[in-house]
């Protein structure tokens, strides 16, 4: 497989899918030798400061969200939707799941809630970390079927969701469109399955600061 170029640490690199189909190609490059495919070697996540923030800008039909990402305290899980979003295997997805009052999900490109996969093919491990709370509107944590099942779906809650806490790993928080984009995605009228009656589609994602990134080019 040719490559098409490096994004991000050890970055996912996207290949044309057919989003009705949602079959994809993900190829991931060593950023010591851009060999496709070699496991990736975490050191470089130790060389992250503590002063450097992420954030990503959701492009959505309905305004955009930006979002801080938590590099430091989950980077497994951050390595991995960062990969995701630079390589623009979100891009197109549907917000196929909307329950006012508690969240909304989407990350699947099938656009039924039961497809999606990890930048490393395979469902990767929670990063559970007791500091990260559903404590507030615009919390934004991986969608799982169980423990240690994450792949690409996320979700974003509407409130405060205790019940939730050390059952998904959270990731990042929104910063920016909590009292206008995500008030607009939530008002959006539902199906007896919770499922969007008109379409919500997150277009693109811009990254705007990748200090995963910047770590690995300076190991």
């Amino acid at each position: 497989m040719a490559p098409c170029g490096r994004v991000l640490l050890y970055g996912a690199v996207h290949h044309p899918y057919e989003a009705s189909r949602g079959t994809f190609d993900l190829v991931r490059y060593d950023v010591n030798d851009m060999v496709p495919g070699h496991d990736h070697k975490p050191s470089a996540l130790h060389h992250l400061h503590h002063d450097l923030a992420m954030s990503v800008t959701l492009h959505t039909t309905h305004g955009d969200l930006k979002i801080e990402v938590f590099c430091e305290a989950v980077p497994k899980t951050a390595e991995n939707f960062l990969g995701l979003c630079a390589s623009g295997y979100y891009d197109g997805c549907l917000f196929h799941r909307n329950i006012k009052g508690f969240m909304v999900q989407t990350g699947d490109p099938t656009g039924n809630g039961k497809g999606g996969q990890s930048i490393w093919g395979a469902p990767f491990a929670d990063e559970i970390r007791s500091t990260l709370k559903f404590n507030n509107r615009g919390i934004v944590a991986m969608a799982n079927s169980g423990p240690d099942s994450n792949k690409s779906q996320f979700f974003v809650a509407y409130a405060k969701q205790p019940h939730l806490d050390g059952k998904y790993t959270i990731f990042g928080k929104v910063i920016d469109g909590a009292d206008s984009t995500l008030d607009a995605i939530e008002s959006v009228p539902v199906n007896p399955k919770n499922r969007p009656l008109n379409e919500i589609k997150l277009i693109k994602i811009t990254v705007h600061a990748n200090p995963i990134a910047d770590a690995a080019l300076r190991s």
